[in-house]
C-alpha cells in the first residue's frame, strides 16, 4: 500500500503532467492570436508583417502535434478535444486570415468579383475541414490541404497580378475536392525524415525572403519554389503507390498515436 508521502507524490506528478497538457492547448489555441495580429497587420496595409506572422503560425502548427503526443493530452484532459481545436485554428490562419490579407492588399480584383472570389476558398476549406477524411488513417490530407497562407506568401513575394491570383485561387479550390494526397509532413510515415527536413529548409527561405523584401533574391525564391515542386511530386507519387497497394489488397499501416492534435 502507498504511504501518504507516495500518494501526494503521484498527485502531484498528476497535476503539473495535466498543466503541462493544459499548456499544449494554450499553445495550440495561441493560432487563434496570431490570426487576429495578421488581420489587423492585414489592414494596417503591413504585409511584411503579417508574413512573419504567418510564419509563427506554421511553426506553432507544426509542433503542436508532436508535444501533445508527447505529453499525451487526450489521456491527461479527456474532456478537451484538442483536434477540434487545432482545426479552428488551422481555418483562421490558413485560410481566414491569408484570404483577407490579400483581399485588403489589393492583391485580388476589385469591386465584387474579387469579393466574391475571396470567398471560394472559404468555402472550399470549410467543407474540408468538416469532412471526416480530410486526414486518412495513414496521415495523409485528403485534397488540396487549404494551403491559402502558402499562397498568399508566394502572391505578395511575387507580387502577382489579379488575374494571375485569381486563376490560382479557382484551381486550388477545385483541388479541395480531388482525390489527391497530399503529404502531412510531421506525421507521413513515407520519407518523413526527408520531408521534415525539406520542410525545416522551407521555412527558413520563408524568412530570408521576407528579409530580402521588397527585392527577393531570384535563386532563392527558387529554391524555395523547389520545395513545392518536391511536396506536389511526392505527394502525386504517394497517392499513386497507395492505390496500388490497396488495389493489391493490403492496408496501410498507420503508426500508433497517443494524444494527436
Amino acid at each position: 500500500m502507498a504511504t501518504p508521502d507516495l500518494k501526494a507524490g503521484f498527485l502531484h506528478d498528476g497535476n503539473w503532467a495535466r498543466a503541462g497538457a493544459g499548456a499544449v492547448h494554450l499553445y495550440t489555441a495561441s493560432g487563434s492570436a496570431l490570426a487576429l495580429l495578421i488581420v489587423l497587420a492585414a489592414f494596417a496595409g503591413d504585409a511584411i508583417t503579417a508574413l512573419w506572422l504567418g510564419l509563427v503560425t506554421l511553426i506553432v502548427d507544426g509542433t503542436d502535434g508532436m508535444l501533445a503526443r508527447r505529453m499525451r493530452v487526450k489521456e491527461r484532459i479527456p474532456w478537451f478535444d484538442g483536434a477540434r481545436l487545432d482545426d479552428i485554428v488551422d481555418y483562421l490562419t490558413y485560410a481566414f486570415a491569408p484570404m483577407l490579407l490579400l483581399w485588403s492588399g489589393g492583391y485580388l480584383p476589385e469591386g465584387a468579383f474579387g469579393t466574391a472570389l475571396a470567398t471560394i476558398p472559404l468555402l472550399a476549406s470549410s467543407y474540408q475541414f468538416c469532412r471526416v477524411d480530410a486526414k486518412t488513417d495513414d496521415h495523409f490530407f485528403l485534397g488540396f490541404p487549404s494551403y491559402w497562407n502558402v499562397v498568399a506568401f508566394y502572391v505578395i513575394i511575387a507580387d502577382l497580378s489579379p488575374a494571375t491570383v485569381t486563376a490560382i485561387l479557382l484551381v486550388c479550390s477545385a483541388l479541395v475536392f480531388v482525390p489527391i494526397c497530399y503529404i502531412y509532413p510531421s506525421r507521413t510515415a513515407a520519407f518523413r525524415r526527408t520531408n521534415l527536413a525539406f520542410t525545416a529548409g522551407w521555412l527558413v527561405l520563408y524568412a530570408v525572403l521576407l528579409t530580402q523584401m521588397p527585392n527577393p533574391n531570384p535563386i532563392v525564391v527558387g529554391a524555395s519554389l523547389a520545395y513545392l515542386v518536391y511536396y506536389l511530386a511526392m505527394s502525386l507519387h504517394l497517392t499513386v503507390t497507395r492505390r496500388r497497394t490497396a488495389a493489391l489488397g493490403v492496408t496501410p499501416m498507420a503508426p500508433a498515436a497517443a494524444g494527436e492534435h
